[in-house]
């Protein structure tokens, strides 16, 4: 593993051997890696797991245990790796899934001084060798990484008569199956989709998660600023905070490592309250370039930056973290309910 300040960790390989390069990142949750690596929104991205102990519940059967149809990220680093898995609905190991889906992987390495170092420098490229190195480093926020994670055609998933229009970015899986499960029709549209221009009615809007610099998504970001001339409630979810932000006239700036885990407490501007949340983001929404009429929602507890942001007057609204969990808490599950009151009445 290499950074590209230099540094160099040494591990034991455990997946499939094939030099990588990405935006080396951490993740400082302690269960979830299933829901974690397949998250769309660590596409070109090499995963730092913080908690030392990875694959002893293996991979398992059950469809919700992933957020979408493959492994996302570039590749994986591990502190120690659990060659002997367990777990009911386990069919297989860590390690057979990583090889199958030819994400390279690596076990040994001192994840605290790499996550140190990443919290003191900030993000860094890095890339996973094995031989000799003779791969550059890359900088994946420089592609269109919506584009790679994102469906090519529409598709329509049947529930009640209220249908949610679904921008998808990169969405994880549960995003859909929290809509679903509250009896409404989602139609999934591509990021580059004319939603005004199809054969598809629709009752409000949800601008999905996903990876990259949002700023990169301008095809996302016109169809979305024409959004907000109609009367359709908006809800936009991590990288739709930042797209809606956008949409909007406002600005959006890259953090310095991000928050990824699953214990980022946000509190809910003038109350008293702080929800533990879900969270998967490099990107972060410029509070003082806001728009008259747009006002802060939520703020992240920690370092105070942006977590939300709600339009005083219409019905536009959207949060950096995630409010259906996946893995994480479901304290925030309420907001789907908020939005859809805001369609029902």
């Amino acid at each position: 593993m290499i950074l590209e300040d230099g540094s160099v960790f040494e591990g034991i390989s455990f997946g499939f051997e094939e030099s990588v390069a990405g935006e080396v990142v951490f993740n400082t949750g302690m269960v979830g890696y299933l829901e974690s690596l397949t998250d769309p929104s660590y596409r070109g991205q090499i995963l730092v797991l913080t908690y030392p102990l990875i694959g002893n519940y293996g991979v398992s059967k059950l469809s919700n245990s992933f957020e979408s149809d493959r492994i996302q990220v570039s590749g994986l680093i591990v502190s120690d790796y659990s060659y002997d898995y367990s777990h009911w609905s386990a069919i297989r190991s860590l390690s057979d899934w990583l090889s199958e889906e030819k994400v390279p992987a690596l076990t040994g390495i001192d994840c605290r001084a790499l996550t140190k170092r990443l919290r003191e420098e900030g993000v860094m490229l890095g890339k996973i060798v094995f031989g000799e190195d003779a791969l550059p480093f890359e900088d994946p926020n420089r592609r269109n990484l919506i584009k790679e994670v994102s469906i090519k055609r529409p598709i329509l998933y049947k529930r009640g008569k209220t249908k949610i229009a679904l921008i998808d970015c990169g969405v994880k899986n549960n995003i859909i199956r929290s809509l679903l499960g509250r009896g409404v029709s989602v139609i999934r549209f591509p990021y580059d989709y004319n939603i005004f221009n199809s054969k598809y009615s629709f009752d409000a809007i949800v601008i999905s998660n996903g990876p990259g610099d949002p700023k990169l998504a301008t095809r996302t970001i016109e169809i979305v600023r024409k959004a907000l001339y109609y009367p359709f409630p908006i809800l936009g979810i991590c990288l739709g905070n930042q797209i809606l932000t956008l949409a909007a006239g406002g600005d959006t700036y890259k953090l310095k490592y991000g928050h990824r885990s699953q214990n980022q407490p946000c509190l809910l501007l003038n109350s008293k309250r702080c929800y533990i949340t879900s969270q998967n983001h490099g990107y972060a929404v410029k509070e003082e370039s806001l728009p008259k009429g747009w006002y802060p929602w939520f703020r992240n507890a920690n370092d105070f930056t942006n977590e939300g942001i709600r339009h005083s007057k219409r019905p536009f609204m959207a949060v950096q973290f995630h409010p259906e969990a996946a893995p994480g808490p479901t304290d925030t599950g309420f907001l789907f309910d908020e939005f859809l009151s805001l369609i029902r009445g």
